[in-house]
């Protein structure tokens, strides 16, 4: 079984006294390629950094909703020269998130704005944020005028309509270890199931959203524990676990765009 977790955040300073360690479970895990997602300008540098560093380990950059009041012109200039890099293949993760208001409303939605054109005029897939917006973010996706419209909606948490809505707009659904939690993650699953098998993607999130059974003993979630993700979706799914995977694997690689 070949894996690729599809967005996470292992330049988090969490991992920085066992990083080869958390590539080598990954790779044991069967995790042959992983995406970090930047989220200010020091982890996206961190991110461009490790993914020019090691094999099958890519970068997307960008300014995360709750730190776009910090956003400039020059940042956003200093975000397009990191994605020259060869091995940066999105942009995000980016959208808006009105639960904890890190931002306020309007400039979340300026910033959003003006990412998705950055975005669009490098041809570059974007990695989604969205969290209690209450049907805005949804709102100026649909609409914005794309050349190219690509992108995933990371960790995926909204309705069902909401979900067919950004199937029919394009966008592939990523699925985190909150599908393999009992109560939380029930309505997941019940949605999950609905997706067509080639507009779907796992992730980590980590080394947030822990999966079980991993979760029973660390807090700290890791590329290698998208596997559990991946054998409970086939489970939700009543598929065959590696045939999912195969097609999973081409979800990602077709998404971001990398022969691997």
């Amino acid at each position: 079984m070949k894996l690729f977790d599809s967005h996470c955040h292992i330049d988090d300073p969490c991992f920085d006294e066992d990083f080869d360690d958390v590539l080598a479970r990954a790779q044991n895990a069967g995790v042959d390629a992983m995406m970090i997602a930047g989220v200010t300008m020091e982890t996206n540098k961190k991110a461009v950094g490790m993914a020019e560093k090691y094999p099958n380990v890519f970068a997307a950059v960008g300014i995360h909703p709750h730190d776009v009041k910090q956003c400039s012109g020059e940042m956003l200039q200093e975000v397009k020269q990191l994605a020259a890099s060869s091995c940066v293949k999105a942009w995000g993760e980016i959208g808006l998130d009105f639960n904890r208001m890190f931002s306020p409303a309007p400039i979340q939605e300026q910033w959003l704005d003006e990412q998705m054109a950055a975005a669009d005029d490098l041809g570059l897939p974007i990695i989604f944020h969205e969290r209690d917006s209450n049907g805005r973010f949804l709102e100026m996706v649909r609409d914005f005028r794309f050349k190219n419209r690509q992108g995933v909606v990371h960790c995926f948490s909204g309705s069902k309509e909401e979900m067919f809505t950004y199937l029919d707009l394009g966008y592939y659904i990523g699925i985190t270890g909150i599908l393999t939690i009992k109560q939380r993650g029930a309505m997941l699953r019940e949605l999950a199931a609905m997706i067509p098998m080639d507009r779907i993607v796992i992730e980590t999130d980590a080394p947030y959203l822990t999966p079980a059974p991993q979760k029973n003993k660390t807090r700290r979630n890791e590329p290698a524990f998208v596997k559990s993700v991946m054998t409970t979706l086939a489970e939700t799914r009543a598929e065959d676990v590696d045939l999912l995977a195969e097609q999973i694997w081409q979800n990602t690689c077709q998404l971001y765009n990398i022969a691997v």
